[in-house]
């Protein structure tokens, strides 16, 4: 049993309200799963930049002149916000493969945790609130995000094992459920070039998703074809850089609720994680139904009814 949660923005006057609004909505989970958390926040871009999220477990030692240390060694200037045990590194455009490299090189035990051009991961052994408070969470902005607060069942109560995973530019995903055939999954797209780095099933529905995307999938077209190729009970909310996605098993055993206004797309693993949301006494409120593929973009504004093809 997890929590799962997931707010994507309409209207922009929310924005510098979306980690506060995400925080408070995780929190309402923690009975669901007190064993580690995580929050993926899109915020703003800077052209010719990108971003990539790191974790050390000995940050004063791992952060200190890592950012000169990469700069030296990438040939483009690298900065540096250290939160916590995390750091968000500002590195050049096109950059990520050649920075991934440099870390080994410098120190093998910093952990990257996202990469994109807009997207930051924040995740760690804990209650939602601890987790929240440690990275500054609440105050952080950005057009949307998913949480997820985990009861640990396929590995290890670690920081690698709390969700969410990203294993594509600006691509992540929370999961609620258990898959049955990730083991096979995961031998196969490692084949295909996918880097996985965990034992858990959850980075495999994200592996997953990537996968079909860089071979021309859509979103909706990609979680599609999760509801063919992943065996087991899942409920997942997918983030990308425009958008974000829902997906429920054939059989929906696993709880959720959905919410639209005009301002707003809420997703809780539970009614309670929306209650607190802004304008929701007037919100539609809906169970996404089995085997369904909900998605929003702000590129195109779909309709919380539309499926993918």
């Amino acid at each position: 049993m997890c929590g799962i949660v997931g707010l994507f923005l309409k209207d922009k006057a929310l924005e510098p309200k979306l980690g506060e609004m995400l925080t408070a909505m995780l929190i309402t989970m923690t009975d669901r799963g007190p064993d580690s958390a995580g929050i993926a926040i899109y915020g703003a871009e800077t052209k010719g930049r990108a971003k990539m999220t790191v974790q050390s477990d000995t940050p004063e030692t791992a952060f200190a002149g890592l950012d000169k240390a990469l700069t030296k060694v990438i040939g483009g200037t690298v900065k540096m916000t250290v939160k916590s045990t995390h750091a968000v590194l500002d590195i050049p455009e096109g950059t990520a493969p050649a920075v991934r490299a440099a870390l080994d090189g410098i120190d093998a035990s910093i952990r990257v945790m996202s990469r994109g051009s807009s997207l930051e991961i924040y995740k760690e052994v804990g209650l939602p609130k601890d987790v929240a408070e440690r990275f500054g969470i609440a105050k952080m902005s950005g057009t949307h995000g998913i949480g997820h607060t985990r009861m640990a069942t396929e590995s290890a109560v670690t920081t690698m094992g709390a969700h969410p995973y990203n294993t594509g530019d600006d691509q992540c995903l929370v999961h609620n459920g258990s898959l049955s055939n990730h083991n096979n999954l995961r031998r196969t797209l490692r084949r295909e070039g996918i880097l996985i780095e965990t034992e858990n099933d959850t980075e495999v529905g994200a592996a997953y998703i990537t996968w079909q995307m860089q071979n021309g999938a859509t979103l909706g077209e990609a979680l599609t074809s999760s509801l063919d190729d992943l065996d087991g009970f899942f409920t997942f909310v997918v983030g990308t850089k425009d958008g974000l996605g829902v997906v429920r098993d054939p059989i929906a055993c696993k709880p959720a609720v959905m919410a639209e206004t005009d301002q707003y797309v809420a997703f809780g693993s539970e009614y309670r994680a929306l209650v607190n949301l802004p304008g929701i006494e007037n919100a539609r409120v809906w169970e996404p139904e089995p085997a369904t593929v909900y998605f929003w973009n702000h590129d195109t504004s779909p309709t919380s009814s539309e499926k993918a093809a």
